[in-house]
């Protein structure tokens, strides 16, 4: 589920070509852990600092390091401050967000809290973190100096959980670092946990794009016990005693799994190497989630978890945008027709030209059609991100639409690969 609107825009500060920014001039090979609070109501976003955090190894690109192409609902930069450069960049999305769409957003305040990973400074910095506008414009939300050398900036020790190496390549600066984390996986579970991370990968590695980069991936597990199997199903009043404190029924969508608790993921996941987050939670439930740079999450045991993982990890890892527009979600007017949405995968004709435009075979009618002429082509078929009017995708079906697609279609496949690269260069 997930997803935000709005228009690529330039960069509020001078951006340096991913050729100019020196890893080794102004980094170390370490992670700063940056966490904050996003909060407000549906017309009102604060940010609230929390706390700073000295990990391990930096897991991410030593190259790319300003993100060029400019996803998600929120950006953070590290800013020079010496000269001025933007030398880190990257956006993400957020629960928080999506909540405010909601009809809940209109009559009451929360708090949802924010991890952001990024390359050590060897010297002072300015963070800046801006989200996006519904107008299509940047907002900044925080802007602060960050000094390497702060004694507040905490540097412990690991949690002493276990890490297991489930699939290795290479070092992690020229792969994709995944970790996996277990959500109401007892002591005794940790075998299934592992078992189940090899099944579901297997079969993320059986489809295109995916099956041509199985070595330019990296796995690990975290194990970490919950006292209890399972996860909340508020609707049903099951309530179970897990580690990340996950549920069923976000937004009052039964399908919709998500958690609230990234500082205990992210402390759990501590002692990995990593860019991104999986949470896999021991239920054979229908569900699922995703979120650009943020979390992904799904249920292991339902007949369907296989198609769920690979597409939330769609959203958390490339960024694509849900090709639906006939089931029932909680959001109102979750994008703005007058902007070109970030997502690759989706358009409002605003700016066509910088999407897939390009890959339509000529003859083809734009809009096109949903009829059987077509279903094998890349077109403009209206419907899509949640919008039966106004919002068109390129295909047919998708994984980004169905669990019935045979797997992801050009379009998609095209920016997951784009994505692959962007960790691996």
């Amino acid at each position: 589920m997930i997803r935000f609107s709005l228009i690529l825009l330039v960069l509020a500060f001078p951006v340096m070509t991913k050729a100019q920014v020196s890893f080794q001039k102004y980094f170390e090979p370490r992670t700063l852990r940056v966490d904050f609070t996003l909060a407000g109501d549906a017309d009102n976003t604060e940010l609230f600092f929390e706390q700073m955090k000295k990990q391990g190894p930096w897991a991410g690109s030593r190259t790319n390091l300003v993100d060029e192409k400019n996803y998600g609902n929120f950006r953070c930069q590290l800013i020079d401050e010496k000269g001025g450069d933007v030398i880190f960049s990257r956006g993400f999305s957020s629960l928080f967000q999506e909540w405010q769409t909601t009809p809940e957003a209109k009559k009451i305040k929360r708090s949802y809290y924010q991890v952001m990973l990024m390359p050590y400074p060897k010297k002072k910095v300015k963070l800046v973190v801006e989200r996006r506008t519904w107008e299509g414009g940047y907002e900044e939300l925080l802007q602060t100096e960050i000094d390497p050398d702060d004694y507040f900036i905490v540097e412990e020790e690991a949690p002493d959980y276990p890490v297991e190496t489930i699939l290795e390549n290479g070092k992690p600066e020229n792969k994709v670092d995944l970790v996996f984390v277990p959500e109401g996986y007892t002591k005794s579970e940790m075998d299934k946990f592992q078992k189940d991370i090899k099944r579901l990968t297997d079969y993320l590695f059986s489809m295109p794009p995916y099956d041509q980069h199985k070595g330019d991936f990296n796995f690990y597990a975290v194990l970490v016990p919950s006292a209890e199997s399972g996860t909340d199903i508020p609707g049903d009043g099951i309530y179970k005693n897990t580690v990340f404190n996950s549920n069923f029924y976000t937004f009052d969508s039964e399908r919709y799994l998500t958690t609230r608790d990234l500082k205990s993921i992210h402390d759990a996941a501590a002692g990995a190497t990593y860019d991104q987050v999986y949470v896999l939670v021991n239920s054979e439930k229908y569900g699922g989630g995703g979120f650009y740079n943020y979390l992904n999450l799904t249920t292991v045991d339902n007949e369907r978890s296989p198609q769920v993982f690979v597409h939330e990890f769609g959203h958390g890892f490339a960024g694509l945008a849900d090709e639906y527009y006939s089931s029932q979600v909680s959001y109102e007017e979750f994008y703005n027709l007058k902007v070109e949405p970030w997502e690759p995968n989706i358009t409002t004709l605003v700016d066509f030209d910088a999407k897939w435009k390009d890959m339509i075979d000529e003859g083809t009618p734009q809009p096109t059609p949903r009829t059987a002429k077509y279903d094998q082509k890349v077109g403009l078929f209206e419907g899509g991100g949640y919008t039966a009017k106004g919002i068109y995708s390129p295909v047919v079906d998708c994984r980004m639409k169905t669990n019935e697609a045979v797997g992801f279609c050009p379009v998609c496949s095209k920016a997951i690969e784009e994505t692959i690269r962007s960790y691996c260069e």
